[in-house]
């Protein structure tokens, strides 16, 4: 049942339930019904703001590139990645996975954005942690690119630590994501890198 559905229901039911309330209150009630509603269909409804995340959408060839110190070349894999909207145009869900090489890596990530925060957020899980990780931030003035942050547990100290996603969307849907991070360092470096290219729409 639709929200604005509900709230009217709840309404009409105080009503019943108690005449004076309704001819006293009525129009105040019906007015902060119909403001609830408002906002619960606006935090609902996909919109300019999902939009942006259109040119994810498709079949994609990956190539991976992984820093463990930065100092030294990256480990490089390839994989393909599949992006789809889900639960009506709100999510894109991308699902990646590694090639034969036995540096394969195999990842899911989520990307939306909440019109009742106004953020995106994205939700990340590969085969080279246990953990979840949950990202918020933005896209910039020109919709080109995006910065999420997160922070995590840093599996060796046991406390938290920053980590950065950083999109840039580039022409015919291709587009980079850099995941950057402390490692078992105290600056922040480039730990990973998914460049993808377009297969399919």
């Amino acid at each position: 049942m639709k929200m604005h559905r509900i709230v009217g229901l709840a309404a009409t039911i105080l009503s019943l339930a108690n005449p004076s309330f309704a001819q006293e209150a009525g129009k105040s009630v019906s007015a902060k019904a119909a403001a609830v509603a408002r906002a619960m269909d606006n935090a609902m409804t996909p919109g300019d703001y999902q939009k942006r995340l259109e040119p994810m959408i498709g079949t994609f060839d990956v190539r991976v590139l992984i820093w463990v110190d930065p100092s030294k070349p990256p480990i490089e894999s390839s994989a393909s990645a599949v992006s789809v909207w889900v639960l009506g145009n709100r999510f894109v869900q991308t699902m990646l996975v590694g090639g034969p090489s036995a540096d394969a890596f195999n990842a899911i990530g989520y990307i939306g954005y909440d019109n009742a925060a106004k953020h995106y957020q994205a939700a990340w899980m590969d085969d080279g942690s246990t953990a979840m990780t949950l990202y918020t931030g933005g896209f910039s003035a020109d919709g080109k690119s995006a910065t999420v942050k997160a922070s995590i547990i840093n599996a060796s100290t046991g406390k938290p630590t920053p980590l950065e996603l950083r999109m840039s969307l580039g022409a015919n849907g291709g587009h980079v994501t850099q995941l950057w991070g402390m490692g078992l360092g105290t600056k922040m470096f480039k730990m990973m890198e998914l460049q993808y290219t377009r297969t399919k729409p």
